[in-house]
């Protein structure tokens, strides 16, 4: 009889384990001193409190979805679903130096983990594919696929949801790289590294007068082609801002050039008045049909350039203000 009872009281437990109305949080940061976490997600929020040793348990009655949970501006992404019951281990100091989750639920977060690590490596760099002789890059796209094939098989109960989602993601990312390798390979084998930068002549200076390339011989030029009314470019502005003062008086200039229209030429004049936009100000001659703009294939904006002292590439498409390693950049060249 107590055999059939335990076995009674076990039946329920796991049942009420599966249909769960909540999901379950636990784990411990290796950081001290942080006294909250926030989770948000569709119409959903909650602050999770944190113990003076790191750890914290919390339990959220949650829309099933994709969810944030942060420290301030340390943030990352997991799958929250009803029923879950998550361990999270933090791999660092931060949020964004990843989670490794057990428990209920974990094989979809790991799975999300991984993919996340994949897109902050080289493997989601469309340059380092784009960069390789027609072998070297067929077996770097095989040796990518099979990563995230990897990872796939090793998630048995992946979510339907993420799973969708997934398959879209690759699709979309290995369609832009195949369908775009000629034609980029073909670009930055003509604006390699070391080979001469095709030049702008008398634009319009912002402070008066005219500015061509070869007037900034002798420097390293950032060049950031960019128009009042991309939101992606006005992203950047602060950012570039920033850089420009850290680097004001280093052997470097920064030049924007804006490819406005025409009719835009007022609202260019009035924004770089109006942000106090710094570095040199210039205004392209013909827009987007500029020689400058079509001798680099610029079809979209932002678009970030870096020449060498000599008038020579160092890259045709280098890092975003954002990106900090733009910065590690400046160091390797001595900036």
């Amino acid at each position: 009889m107590r055999r059939i009872w335990f076995l009674l009281v076990s039946i329920v437990l796991v049942s009420c384990s599966k249909n769960a109305t909540y999901v379950t949080l636990n784990g411990k940061l290796n950081s001290t001193g942080v006294e909250k976490l926030v989770v948000e997600g569709n119409n959903f929020m909650k602050e999770i409190s944190v113990n003076a040793d790191g750890t914290f348990s919390d339990t959220l009655k949650v829309t099933d979805g994709v969810h944030a949970i942060s420290n301030g501006n340390d943030r990352i992404t997991l799958f929250l679903k009803n029923g879950y019951d998550l361990q999270l281990d933090f791999k660092g100091n931060t949020l964004a130096d990843g989670i490794k989750y057990s428990g209920v639920g974990a094989e979809t977060n790991n799975f999300m983990e991984n993919k996340r690590m994949f897109f902050m490596s080289d493997f989601a760099n469309p340059k380092t594919y784009f960069s390789l002789e027609k072998d070297a890059y067929t077996a770097r796209i095989a040796e990518a696929k099979t990563l995230l094939k990897k990872y796939k098989d090793e998630a048995k109960d992946l979510d339907s949801v993420i799973n969708a989602m997934d398959i879209r993601n690759d699709e979309m990312f290995f369609g832009y790289i195949e369908s775009n390798y000629d034609i980029m390979y073909e670009n930055l084998a003509k604006f390699a590294k070391g080979k001469a930068s095709p030049v702008f002549e008398n634009y319009e200076n912002f402070k008066g007068g005219k500015t061509s390339l070869k007037d900034l011989k002798g420097k390293y030029v950032y060049i950031d082609v960019w128009a009042t009314w991309c939101a992606p470019c006005k992203v950047q502005i602060p950012f570039l801002k920033t850089l420009e003062k850290e680097y004001h008086g280093k052997n470097i200039e920064f030049v924007s050039i804006s490819v406005d229209k025409p009719e835009a030429y007022n609202t260019w004049k009035e924004m770089v008045k109006e942000e106090a936009l710094g570095g040199i100000q210039l205004y392209a001659d013909n827009n987007f049909e500029s020689k400058f703009i079509m001798d680099y294939g610029i079809n979209s904006i932002p678009r970030f350039i870096l020449i060498d002292p000599n008038g020579n590439i160092v890259d045709a498409d280098v890092l975003r203000p954002s990106d900090p390693k733009l910065k590690e950049l400046f160091t390797e060249l001595g900036i």
